[in-house]
């Protein structure tokens, strides 16, 4: 079984089912990271014992019967979502060495889900850009040809998912920074509604048109994980109730 080419659903069901392990396909994930991310530089920090510790808590959850739909599945996250004790750049020598003290909600919801984390993103510094050109830690390659770019500003995500390093990545969307290199890259991506989805603890670029989103290989896959981290935040004025 190729556990990468599995959809999120087609994911959710073989762990459902116990014919893997979250920690299985979490280890499947890292080793892939391990070997294609170098020439890719689609991830900035790759959280290989964080995501090792959430699969176990994953599979327990399997064990015990109390899993969700969402339990077990590895994600990457942007770099522009804070992450509690993880380290959070927004692809920025400034924030090379800052490391968050809180989760944003989006980061929140997911691990509350039972999500993975795989790691942290590479990106457009501070999501100023559309080629994932001017990170501080440098290009992202598109992984269909290494010698073009996969747009940006949420290229790494982009990156990631078309490689298939990730099942699903978070992005975030201004003027078309998840639409864009998702196009670039052959996979789909969706900028929810402004408000949909609360932008608490994500680092902003404009205010008044940042919306987070998500990034997968296909519709279903975006649609799963936009109603786990889609709702309304008390914590951020703009969320629609």
């Amino acid at each position: 079984m190729s556990l990468h080419t599995l959809s999120v659903a087609e994911m959710s069901a073989v762990l459902s089912r116990r014919e893997v392990s979250a920690r299985e396909l979490a280890q499947h994930f890292l080793d892939r990271i391990s070997a294609s991310n170098p020439a890719l530089n689609a991830y900035v920090t790759i959280t290989a014992e964080r995501a090792l510790a959430d699969a176990r808590a994953a599979d327990e959850a399997i064990a015990a019967g109390t899993a969700g739909p969402l339990t077990g599945i590895p994600v990457a996250q942007k770099d522009i979502f804070c992450t509690d004790g993880i380290r959070t750049t927004c692809g920025s020598r400034m924030l090379d060495n800052f490391v968050s003290p809180y989760d944003a909600t989006v980061v929140e919801r997911l691990s509350a889900a039972g999500t993975v984390l795989l790691g942290k993103t590479n990106m457009d510094e501070f999501a100023m850009g559309s080629s994932n050109e001017t990170s501080w830690y440098g290009p992202v390659r598109n992984p269909w040809d290494h010698a073009k770019v996969p747009g940006g500003s949420s290229g790494g995500s982009a990156a990631v998912v078309a490689a298939r390093l990730a099942p699903v990545a978070t992005g975030t969307d201004t003027g078309g920074s998840i639409r864009q290199p998702a196009a670039l890259v052959g996979i789909s991506g969706i900028k929810p509604t402004y408000g949909r989805v609360s932008r608490y603890g994500m680092i902003a670029f404009a205010s008044s048109l940042d919306q987070a989103g998500i990034m997968a290989p296909s519709a279903e896959d975006c649609a799963l994980f936009l109603q786990a981290i889609a709702g309304f935040d008390v914590r951020d004025s703009t969320s629609v109730d």
